[in-house]
């Protein structure tokens, strides 16, 4: 993960190349570092030992709580328990109490604090606390930029403001974005971005490199869950390559990209040899992720991997979404009673704080999806786009009886055919799913033309991208109304409108 300079000497270079009068009681010591590492590999248990150490050795030090804080955000991250949420959120006020009577003077004084009401911030935005998020996203930002200002070559204040820039400047309309509003934080997307790349390359030759692997960590989420970005797959690659091969966090960012970008091949093998063993903390979302790209390879094992992740699963997360695939797996077998019998868990069990699982709830309450247009969704995903064409090839609009299934059918083989290089052929489809689609409330049409102005921007028909951008934002009352609304705005902010 680390190369080059050991922990003893980062140690020193940290200390030593920055003010003598910067640390005082914030002490990043090598008990602290070893803490770091280890918490990054998601070795919690390990980063705990550490920090009971640092305890003993340093109870004063005010790296301490953070450690602690860090602890409780990836045991949140990887459990998705709302109960462990309802249990740990009391930490906080104790730890920024701690830290607020430590020294002004350092740079980790401010900074400390603005991690740990950022870390909460992302942990409550999971459970639906978006208030409290909005009022923890403001004071992060505001202790950040207060610290750039007084420590202005402080790397790390990049890292926060990089990720608050990101997600705020392309926030969906909703709940957190509402409460966001009230409290006057917006953010500007491409310089967060720039910022995150800049601290991905600059910090591996710095005396920060011992923080790399958490710039990494958000800079891939938000290339690919919140920029959309093309060069999501490339840079995630690119960036992970230097992190070592016992990090499970590694195999996490790199599978879940694999999978969002449709590298499906390389995402089953990532997985497959993903580091395992009791020093690693349990993350049953791998056993999901792995159940999505085998199924998106037709590969009907995949009910294994859900099946394990229901049975060892904790959290509020991805239940509907996982019976979801079950069922559809089922259905791929032929087996309709299997079918129905997961539907009904998909509508009956779980939550929906998720996108994911409230789109889950949406598929489960409408008609079954035919056989052909589920394969060709599948394999699409997957990347297998060879395969999926075959399947709908021969088909047309007629062959299919509802408007839903008709919408899907030129929706599908527009994002096909438009993969392939198609552009005028996608266009043709994109149109016609729009046309038959515009008035349900499935979320073919809306995207549709989304994916049209992405082609006429790609096109350099900058007329046709606008009004196509404008006709997904103007559709309302859709599934992924939100995210596909705050894409089309990214799109005309691109293209100059």
């Amino acid at each position: 993960m680390i190369k080059g300079l050991k922990f003893a000497s980062l140690f020193f270079v940290i200390t030593f190349l920055l003010p003598k009068n910067t640390f005082a009681n914030f002490d990043f010591n090598n008990n602290c570092l070893n803490a770091y590492k280890s918490i990054f590999e998601l070795k919690l248990g390990n980063a705990k030992a550490y920090i009971a150490t640092e305890k003993k050795q340093h109870p004063n030090n005010s790296i301490i709580p953070l450690l602690e804080n860090y602890v409780d955000y990836f045991s949140l991250i990887t459990s998705g328990s709302k109960t462990d949420f309802d249990k740990l959120k009391g930490n906080k006020s104790s730890r920024l109490d701690k830290i607020s009577d430590d020294d002004k003077n350092s740079p980790y004084y401010l900074y400390a604090q603005a991690e740990i009401n950022l870390q909460w911030a992302l942990i409550r935005g999971r459970f639906g606390e978006f208030f409290n998020a909005a009022m923890e996203i403001r004071k992060a930002n505001n202790l950040l930029l207060e610290n750039k200002k007084k420590y202005p070559n402080f790397l790390l204040n990049d890292k926060g403001l990089g990720l608050i820039n990101t997600v705020l400047g392309n926030l969906p309309d909703g709940a957190l974005k509402s409460a966001l509003s009230t409290v006057g934080i917006k953010g500007n997307t491409q310089a967060g971005l720039t910022m995150l790349d800049k601290l991905a390359e600059t910090l591996p030759k710095s005396s920060y490199e011992p923080f790399y692997e958490e710039v990494v960590f958000y800079y891939a989420y938000v290339l690919t869950d919140v920029a959309h970005s093309s060069s999501a797959y490339a840079k995630t690659i690119k960036f992970t390559e230097r992190i070592a091969d016992t990090s499970l966090l590694k195999s996490y960012l790199q599978s879940y990209v694999c999978i969002k970008t449709a590298h499906n091949d390389e995402a089953i093998k990532i997985l497959a040899n993903k580091p395992e063993g009791g020093v690693y903390q349990p993350f049953p979302y791998l056993d999901y992720l792995e159940g999505i790209a085998h199924l998106n390879k037709l590969d009907l094992n995949a009910a294994l991997y859900f099946n394990k992740f229901l049975q060892t699963n904790k959290g509020a997360n991805y239940i509907k979404d996982a019976n979801l695939h079950l069922g559809w797996i089922a259905l791929l077998k032929g087996d309709k009673s299997g079918y129905s019998s997961f539907i009904s868990k998909a509508t009956n069990s779980g939550y929906l704080y998720s996108e994911k699982d409230k789109q889950a709830q949406n598929e489960a309450s409408a008609p079954a999806p035919p056989i052909d247009l589920l394969k060709a969704r599948l394999l699409y995903d997957g990347g297998y786009l060879s395969r999926a064409l075959q399947l709908l090839d021969d088909k047309k609009t007629a062959d299919y009886t509802s408007d839903k299934d008709k919408t899907e059918f030129n929706y599908r083989f527009g994002r096909i055919v438009d993969d392939l290089g198609k552009d005028d052929l996608a266009l043709s489809y994109y149109q016609a799913a729009i046309t038959q689609g515009k008035g349900l409330k499935y979320y073919f049409a809306a995207n549709a033309a989304l994916q049209m102005g992405k082609v006429y921007e790609k096109k350099g028909n900058k007329p046709k991208a606008k009004e196509a951008f404008n006709n997904a934002i103007s559709m309302k009352n859709h599934e992924y109304e939100n995210s596909i609304e705050s894409q089309a705005k990214m799109g005309l902010k691109r293209i100059g409108f």
